[in-house]
């Protein structure tokens, strides 16, 4: 747990906000949800949006509507605190430091299942077509009928504790003449504090890959899927980029100067936050940095692409709204007294978890209006300029934004 900054350095933040005109700490909060006992450590949206689900230090995971961000579930059977959690429409999963996870009924909040097997801390699960993992400081990973609890695998091979999981599957990676006739293969990426990255086939537990590179503890995984390739995060300051199928490393991102905690993909475009009190965006092709978003005060512990804005949560307490495109900073969410675990978006309401135990509601339609408005600007007046098209947009990089909003060019530094 990181501490709180000096009221100092917060009441210099206030004021930097109030003088600025490049960017505002105007009250968008909506509401301050407090009905959490202890720290929030996770938070999960449902594909239908229709639900948020915490996770927090006082044993118990809470369910809030959307549509009024009330709490409308307690889900209560744990007998230590929720290190992580996941909901989908019907059901939620929990794990948790008393060595179990967790399958609830959304409708009801009764528990359905505990999968039980680890011997330590799990603060790591993944849920993904119908399969269960999970990843614990007893140095394993396993894999469990969703339905019955049973475990169905043990990955056993790492040295030291499971931090960072993801899957994929062999139909992901191949193309479809190549899976006729095949079975379809289920695989587990896990990272671990050993400095190791291990690729194992999900149903059998072989170990398939071994990636080695880092130097220090791997903190956070993201999948490139269609160009079968693997980004992982280290407390070694570096981004390494990994040939999923091969296990080749094929780039070292070096320019951060602390620890990578969290990544996040996007297009052609990979977003990291550090210790170093930056959040950066990279092009994965080449390795280079070209975006760099600062002004944090302390760690940036999470971080949410949406609508042509990055969104960033930090150890000094505060929430930020950054535009990818010029990196400048839009706005700063002020209010939480300790560090924030994790940040959702939906429906233009921005959600923010912390450490301080309350969940945070602010409404982000005018930033996002304003972004949009922006973009279309920016883009009209490059389409004015003499020239070619070829030659308007020989400084980009990805996709033109008439193509996918959330494959937008970067402007090179």
């Amino acid at each position: 747990m990181s501490p709180p900054p000096s009221a100092t350095a917060h009441a210099g933040l206030q004021r930097m906000g109030s003088s600025s005109s490049t960017f505002t700490t105007t009250n968008s909060l909506i509401k301050i949800c407090r009905d959490h006992k202890g720290g929030i450590n996770w938070m999960s949206l449902s594909p239908d949006g229709c639900h948020l689900l915490t996770a927090s230090e006082d044993c118990t995971a809470r369910l809030w509507r959307t549509s009024d961000n009330q709490c409308c579930r307690l889900l209560q059977g744990h007998s230590s605190y929720i290190t992580f959690c996941h909901l989908e429409n019907e059901v939620a999963f929990t794990c948790s430091a008393d060595h179990s996870a967790r399958k609830w009924e959304v409708a009801t909040g009764q528990c359905l299942t505990v999968y039980t097997g680890h011997t330590s801390i799990v603060n790591r699960i993944l849920v993904s077509r119908n399969l269960l993992f999970s990843g614990s400081y007893d140095r394993t990973a396993r894999l469990w009928d969703v339905d019955s609890g049973r475990s169905l695998q043990e990955f056993q091979g790492h040295r030291n504790c499971v931090l960072a999981l993801a899957h994929f599957s062999s139909s992901d990676i191949l193309e479809a003449s190549d899976m006729e006739g095949k079975e379809v293969k289920e695989f587990l990426v896990t990272g671990s504090t050993d400095c190791t990255v291990k690729i194992w086939e999900a149903f059998s537990g072989c170990c398939l890959q071994t990636l080695r590179g880092h130097v220090g503890a791997i903190l956070c995984i993201v999948l490139d899927v269609p160009n079968k390739e693997l980004f992982s995060g280290s407390t070694d300051y570096t981004i390494r980029k990994w040939n999923m199928v091969t296990g080749d490393q094929l780039k070292v991102f070096r320019d951060h100067q602390g620890s990578v905690i969290c990544l996040e993909m996007v297009g052609r475009h990979l977003y990291s936050g550090s210790v170093d009190r930056t959040a950066k965006c990279w092009l994965p092709d080449t390795g280079e940095c070209v975006r760099t978003y600062k002004s944090h005060k302390h760690s940036v512990s999470t971080l949410k692409y949406h609508a042509g804005i990055l969104f960033t949560g930090s150890g000094d307490t505060c929430a930020r709204a950054f535009n990818t495109r010029t990196g400048a900073l839009q706005q700063v969410f002020p209010g939480h007294t300790f560090i924030i675990n994790c940040i959702q978006i939906y429906d233009n309401v921005l959600y923010t978890a912390s450490h301080d135990g309350t969940l945070r509601v602010w409404d982000i339609k005018e930033i996002c209006s304003q972004t949009k408005h922006q973009k279309k600007t920016s883009v009209r007046s490059k389409l004015s300029q003499k020239g070619s098209l070829p030659h308007i947009f020989h400084n980009k990089v990805g996709c033109s934004p008439e193509e996918n909003d959330d494959c937008e060019p970067v402007e090179l530094l």
